[in-house]
């Protein structure tokens, strides 16, 4: 007997209805209450200017709120270990599912990380070694550089049946670190001379230490630690004096009642400075580091990090030191000849992850590479790999511009990835600014119309053909092609480099022209940054801005970055004849509430802390007698909460012309920062605002020459023009230009390219051509002559 529901069509399951991703009512940062719906298990991309809102509506609502979600089903004992998330602004979020966030941060400068401690690889490694390595050294730990070998004996007590034994028992542990550089591949030597002047005192200010001044902290404990006299010229201190000085270990002394730990200036200078990658220190410390200290290769390990011991261990004539020193691809390709069936399980993840190096155009990387010299496209490509082979499905992948650092060739790659992850069922979230990547997507979110204030708003939500024929700024310019110069100009002269060698460079002879627009450029790992960064950013007269992170606190902001703040502070002190310190909302002038944070925070465990506008100076940071006084009409919270535009205008002229101010304003400016506000916390800034509010900055310094590291990045198409326009006034008023980049927009633009390759790693590092970008396209001897060609129509 027939049922009724068997000759009705069968309706849509329950669960299957929640196909959607639905946001309601965000207002994260500058989003205006904005509501959209992403269909779940495709791939969607957000477009729209820098600034307009993309990362705040994608990791800071969507991805935070998931990851805050997946936090608390955690006990509270295990919560109270992890990053406390606060909730986002936001109405209504539905659907969501575990969101894995792939972004763009730089990997963890700790000078012990390498690209194979971050993806797992010589931990597999290591097994392999403690197992079929020949002699046998011990195990997995003893191929450890991040392992001292230790051993120790004496007695223990312990209880048994009741009574109270003891027992000598004998402990040691073999590990892999090198004992002479402690597994860090260097060894450093500090110049003394560079420490402090011998003619003076300690009181007399002999330490030329960065912080290390006689009015702080530093001053109390060398006067009151009783080992030398601070009135005495260090040129006169005894043997033992010197070295108490220099070399004393960590001491408990006490100063003035209080207990305090005394240390030599080699041991601390040590602690604070050295145990810290280079790159990671603040600019004053760095360049105190770069003076005072040289860093050579260990000599006893030749820079391996390991034992003597582990590098004798071999599998086939192999040390696990050798396969770290390998290019990844051969690497793979020598784990794949290993026939040994009691390890199948191990080698064949070690295969699949090295595979997968070589599958996301990173072949060319090597293990042992320091992950904090590697590039935010690296970064985060390296990120992907343990993703790649994931079984999980229905997940959420969000990307923060995954084509960072890629060569036209290279982005065509990392689309069919996006594509391979949406196609096992996953929800892929990526914000771009590339057409070859937006090209895939299934929808498209399109955020602006401007940026700041002037965003924040869905201005198109649909597809890739419907964003062109949307008239919005990004759909207006999806198809732009520059093409190529029709005259270029003609060099100065020239910056020889001979024999370069750094990393996979084969002794590179080439001359770079000055006082033109010189672009080079090649795949990813093809030799272009240690060119650059290796032969020409040292040199006397070139400023280098790189893509490293800008540091600064919730409590920094453009003004005070760029010395802003300084010349306003003054010329407030001078209009109302008062001290300039009380212009500073981290000094004098603070809210005695907030501490001149604007805001509150409450911690509140392991709940999520909550951050409230101070009631008594309702957010703007200054004490209520500081914002009495007034320059131009204004007081000093209603100057820093102006757009970089406005105060262009308030500094130029008036009352309130402030030249020094003005000056730093319009390079701001001019690298299209005229939306931001002058007191906005660096911390809400996008990556590629910081690294024009880098080159603002440097656009003051006195060199001749000038080094960008892929300024585009993070630009939308419409801001393209505008930084080539910034490139030719900067030619035009005589500087020379050299850019890394893989923008077709700017290589047209070239007066001279370079091109470097043909391939990546020990396949690259020579140069492939050189000419102007006309004379490229119309020979396409190269990879970058053949997608040059195809952009500009040739």
């Amino acid at each position: 007997m027939s049922t009724a529901t068997e000759t009705e069509s069968p309706s849509l399951h329950a669960a299957d209805s929640h196909d959607l991703i639905r946001v309601h009512g965000a207002r994260e940062n500058n989003l205006k209450d904005i509501s959209v719906e992403l269909p779940k298990r495709r791939l969607t991309v957000f477009t729209g200017v820098s600034g307009s809102g993309k990362s705040s509506l994608v990791f800071g609502t969507i991805a935070a709120e998931s990851q805050r979600l997946i936090n608390e089903t955690y006990s509270t004992f295990v919560q109270g270990f992890m990053p406390t998330l606060g909730r986002p602004d936001v109405d209504v979020l539905d659907g969501l599912t575990t969101a894995i966030i792939v972004d763009q941060e730089r990997m963890g400068a700790n000078p012990r990380s390498t690209v194979g401690t971050v993806t797992d690889a010589n931990a597999m490694l290591r097994i392999l070694f403690s197992r079929l390595g020949r002699p046998h050294i011990g195990s997995a730990q003893a191929f450890s550089f991040n392992v001292a070998s230790i051993s120790g004996a004496g007695a223990v007590t312990i209880e048994k049946a009741g009574q109270k034994v003891k027992e000598r028992r004998e402990f040691s542990i073999t590990g892999g670190m090198c004992p002479r550089c402690e597994g860090r591949g260097a060894v450093n030597d500090i110049d003394l001379t560079r420490l402090y002047d011998d003619s003076k005192s300690l009181n007399e200010g002999a330490l030329t230490i960065p912080g290390y001044s006689m009015e702080g902290w530093y001053g109390r404990i060398f006067r009151g630690c009783g080992y030398f006299d601070p009135d005495k010229p260090i040129a006169k201190y005894t043997q033992k004096e010197l070295h108490d000085l220099l070399y004393r270990e960590p001491t408990k002394i006490k100063v003035e009642g209080i207990n305090l730990t005394y240390s030599g200036l080699i041991p601390q200078i040590q602690k604070s400075y050295l145990s810290k990658d280079v790159d990671a220190l603040q600019p004053h410390i760095r360049a105190f580091v770069e003076r005072a200290v040289t860093f050579t290769t260990c000599p006893e390990c030749e820079g391996t990090r390991l034992t003597e011991a582990a590098r004798s261990s071999k599998i086939k004539g192999i040390s696990i030191a050798d396969c770290c020193a390998m290019q990844i691809s051969d690497l793979a390709t020598w784990v794949r000849e290993l026939d040994e069936p009691s390890m199948r399980p191990l080698l064949t993840s070690l295969g699949e992850t090295l595979d997968s190096f070589v599958e996301i155009g990173l072949g060319y990387l090597s293990l042992e590479r320091p992950s904090g010299t590697l590039s935010g496209g690296e970064a985060q490509r390296t990120k992907m790999i343990r993703h790649l082979g994931s079984s999980l499905t229905d997940v959420t992948y969000v990307f923060d511009e995954p084509t960072i650092g890629l060569h036209p060739h290279d982005i065509q790659r990392m689309n069919d990835l996006l594509r391979q992850l949406r196609d096992k069922g996953n929800t892929v979230l990526v914000v771009e600014h590339k057409p070859e990547a937006i090209a895939i997507a299934d929808h498209v979110v399109d955020l602006g119309p401007h940026a700041g204030a002037a965003g924040g708003e869905v201005v198109f939500e649909g597809t890739v053909e419907g964003l062109r024929a949307s008239g919005t700024l990004t759909g207006r310019h999806l198809d732009d092609r520059a093409s190529v110069k029709p005259s270029v100009r003609q060099a100065s002269g020239a910056l020889e480099v001979r024999g370069a060698d750094t990393h996979n460079l084969q002794g590179v002879d080439v001359d770079i022209p000055l006082g033109v627009l010189c672009v080079v450029t090649g795949v990813a790992g093809s030799g272009k940054s240690s060119l650059i960064h290796g032969s020409v950013a040292g040199r006397d007269g070139v400023v280098a801005v790189d893509q490293g992170a800008i540091r600064g606190s919730r409590r920094s902001n453009p003004a005070t970055y760029t010395g802003l703040l300084e010349p306003i502070r003054k010329a407030f002190a001078k209009a109302n004849g008062v001290k300039p310190a009380l212009f500073s909302a981290n000094s004098e002038g603070a809210c005695p509430n907030c501490n001149g944070a604007g805001v509150i925070y409450t911690d509140l465990a392991i709940m999520a802390g909550v951050a409230t506008t101070c009631e008594l100076c309702e957010g703007k940071r200054f004490d209520a007698s500081v914002l009495e006084y007034h320059l131009g009409g204004k007081d000093i919270s209603e100057v820093l909460a102006m757009p970089v535009a406005e105060a262009v205008e308030f500094f130029g002229a008036g009352a309130a012309k402030v030249a020094a101010a003005h000056k730093i304003l319009e390079r701001l400016s001019a690298v299209g920062l005229g939306y931001l506000t002058i007191g906005q916390p660096l911390t809400t800034l996008s990556g590629g605002e910081r690294q024009r509010l880098k080159l603002a900055t440097h656009m003051g310094d006195k060199g001749g020459v000038y080094v960008l590291d892929e300024p585009t990045t993070g630009l939308h198409l419409a801001d393209v023009e505008q930084l080539l326009g910034l490139l030719d006034h900067l030619v035009d008023s005589g500087k020379s230009v050299i850019v890394i980049e893989h923008h077709q927009a700017v290589m047209a633009h070239a007066d001279w390219i370079i091109d470097l390759g043909p391939g990546a790693g020990h396949d690259g590092g020579r140069v492939v051509f050189e000419g102007t970008p006309a004379d490229l396209v119309a020979a396409r001897s190269t990879l970058t002559g053949e997608h040059l060609a195809a952009y500009v129509g040739a």
